[in-house]
């Protein structure tokens, strides 16, 4: 099969994903193959191929937002068909025995997989899964549209739930890329009210176009003072700016997995009982609760599509800001 392999990490600039031919994996115990459609392009993936995540497996296939047909099941796999449209997402695979996983917060997990990351992901014509980790894609949502949903959505749904927002709510995003722009279309449906930062003009005008109440520059100040915020951007020196953005007992958090220095910044910035929260990964029940919402919306996601040996150009394009919405790869028909 055709896949992009990340044989060492290296600046996107230099073209490091290399089109190549791979063996079709084989599922084992409890896993399905899927045939890939669709593959999201995630900052994530960004951060895996330049280094910023430490690697973990050499070589690598990355990608984690996968939304493909169910091809080949293994013997002990029953929860899917085989032409069962499925995704796959960052969480691969937990131990199910540690105390996070007994406490209900398998996110935390201390053994977790990572799809596209510690096994190799979706940029690819196929990929092996566990079943218990693969969610049925509600119907509705074109190949091309479902895939952002199973990272940036989900992370964005998870971004959301941390903050404490309530509805009639003032709600900051510091970054508008994929996360976002599906975020806001949830905050909006939760009838909260978005205050956009970000850096270029394109993602302000997108945030507008999707219903934010004002949009600004990285570092402007919006006109109210906000209940909660989110940082989408892996960019620290946004934090002190967000945290000023913030009214007595706001929530601050912190929605990407890699993050930039954070500055010093005053303690008058975080005393009158304002929080920073980050976000680590996602549980399984984040994701069918988002998928579930994301229909009853119904989300539509803005994505620029390029094929699979494009994948190396989407990442560029994605790092110097130049894709309003989501990029994803179209890996088959």
């Amino acid at each position: 099969m055709k896949a992009c392999l990340l044989r060492a990490p290296a600046a996107i600039e230099t073209k490091p994903l290399e089109f190549t031919e791979v063996p079709v994996p084989e599922p084992g115990e409890g896993q399905v193959l899927v045939r890939v459609r669709a593959c999201g392009v995630c900052r994530t993936d960004l951060h895996v191929i330049e280094g910023e995540l430490p690697p973990r497996k050499s070589p690598v296939i990355p990608g984690h937002q996968v939304v493909g047909t169910v091809e080949k099941i293994s013997r002990s796999a029953q929860r899917f068909a085989i032409g069962a449209r499925v995704g796959i997402a960052w969480l691969h695979k937990t131990d199910g025995t540690c105390e996070y996983c007994r406490a209900g917060a398998e996110n935390l997990c201390d053994n977790l997989a990572f799809t596209g990351y510690t096994v190799d992901g979706g940029f690819a014509e196929c990929i092996i899964a566990p079943e218990n980790f693969v969610y049925a894609i509600p119907e509705g949502f074109p190949d091309e549209q479902a895939a952002p949903l199973l990272c940036a959505g989900i992370i964005g749904f998870r971004s959301l739930r941390l903050s404490g927002i309530k509805p009639g709510g003032r709600l900051g995003f510091y970054g508008f890329g994929a996360a976002a722009h599906i975020a806001i279309q949830v905050a909006r449906h939760w009838k909260v009210e978005v205050y956009a930062s970000t850096r270029d003009a394109r993602h302000q005008k997108l945030a507008l176009e999707l219903g934010a109440a004002w949009a600004g520059g990285k570092f402007d100040e919006p006109p109210k003072r906000l209940d909660a915020a989110i940082v989408f951007a892996p960019a620290g020196e946004i934090v002190p700016a967000a945290l000023k953005a913030l009214k007595k007992g706001g929530v601050l958090v912190l929605g990407g997995i890699h993050m930039s220095p954070i500055p010093s910044f005053d303690y008058d910035l975080l005393y009158q009982e304002r929080m920073i929260r980050s976000v680590a990964n996602n549980t399984r029940q984040d994701g069918q609760d988002f998928l579930r919402v994301a229909a009853e919306i119904p989300i539509r996601t803005h994505v620029q599509v390029f094929s699979l040996q494009e994948a190396n150009r989407a990442l560029n394009a994605l790092k110097n800001d130049a894709i309003p919405g989501a990029a994803v790869l179209r890996v088959s028909e």
